[in-house]
C-alpha cells in the first residue's frame, strides 16, 4: 500500500467517525445497537486517527527500504523515517503544496513519487537542482563543471551484504556534503550530459550502476516530492530474521 492510498482510508475513517458522532448527537441511532457501537468505536478511534493523520501528513513518514539502489548507504531492509515538513507543508491526498518553506539541496536523500508511475514510492539522492548542468563521465560526476572527487573505501560494517569482487566503494566529496557510493567495474561506463529544467530535480542512486534514476527516466518534478529520509529507526536482516541493532538511530547522510 502506498502513502497516498493510506491517507486516504485515513481521511475516509476520519469523515466516517464524524458522521457517526453526528448521527448520535440527532439521537437518530437510539435504537440500533449495531449503529451505537459504531459511534462508541468511532469516538473512541476519532483522537487517534487525526493524531496519525497529522503525523503521517506534516511530521513524518516511515517507510521501508526493498532494494539495493541506495547501497552502501542504505541497506535492503532497513526502515527509514522521512521529514515530511522540510520542502513544505502539503496537504493530504491531493499533495497541494500549501506553506513553502524549504527546497532539496545537492546531497540530499529524498524521497518521492516515481514520475512513471506514481502510485510507488522512490528515494534516490539529489545531484541536480534547477538550472544545474551535470556531466557524468567515466562514472565520475561533474555538477556546474565541478569534478566531485572520489576517495577509495575498503571497510563498511555490513559490507558481505553486498561485497562483490567487481565491486569497488568511494567517498564521494560533493559541495554539500560526503557520502559513500558503489561503482561495479564489469558494468560499461556511459558518458551522459544533462541539464536540469526549472522546477525539476536530478537524482541517481549511490549504488550508481545498479539503479534505476534519473540518467534513464528523467528528473523528478517538485511536486512529486515526498520528503526528506532522516533517519534509519529500525533494520532487520530477512537472511536470518535478526535486527542491525549497530543501524537503529543512524542519520541518513
Amino acid at each position: 500500500m502506498n502513502s497516498v492510498d493510506l491517507e486516504f482510508i485515513l481521511v475516509l475513517l476520519i469523515l466516517l467517525s464524524i458522521l457517526l458522532i453526528i448521527i448520535n448527537k440527532k439521537n437518530i441511532s437510539k435504537d440500533n445497537k449495531i449503529l451505537n457501537w459504531m459511534i462508541v468505536q468511532a469516538k473512541s478511534f476519532l483522537p487517534i486517527l487525526l493524531i496519525v493523520l497529522f503525523l503521517r501528513s506534516f511530521v513524518a513518514e516511515p517507510f521501508r527500504i526493498p532494494s539495493g539502489s541506495m547501497l552502501p548507504t542504505l541497506l535492503i531492509g532497513d526502515y527509514i523515517l522521512v521529514n515530511k515538513y522540510t520542502y513544505g507543508i502539503r496537504l493530504p491526498i491531493t499533495n497541494s503544496k500549501i506553506i513553502n518553506i524549504n527546497s532539496p539541496r545537492r546531497g540530499d536523500v529524498i524521497v518521492f513519487r516515481y514520475p512513471i508511475d506514481e502510485n510507488i514510492n522512490f528515494i534516490k539522492r539529489v545531484i541536480g537542482i534547477p538550472g544545474d548542468k551535470i556531466k557524468y563521465i567515466n562514472k565520475t560526476l561533474y555538477v556546474n563543471n565541478k569534478k566531485y572527487e572520489k576517495l577509495k573505501k575498503i571497510d563498511h560494517q555490513y559490507i558481505e551484504e553486498f561485497f562483490r569482487p567487481e565491486i569497488e566503494m568511494f567517498i564521494e566529496d560533493s559541495d554539500s556534503n560526503r557520502y559513500e557510493i558503489l561503482n561495479d567495474n564489469i558494468s560499461p561506463s556511459n558518458d551522459l550530459f544533462f541539464e536540469v529544467p526549472s522546477g525539476k530535480y536530478f537524482v541517481m542512486g549511490d549504488n550508481r550502476d545498479h539503479s534505476s534514476d534519473s540518467r534513464y527516466w528523467g528528473y523528478v518534478p517538485e511536486e512529486n516530492l515526498v520528503g526528506k529520509a532522516f533517519l534509519i529507526w529500525m533494520s532487520f536482516n530477512s537472511n536470518n530474521y535478526s535486527l542491525k541493532y549497530n543501524r537503529i538511530g543512524n542519520s541518513i547522510k
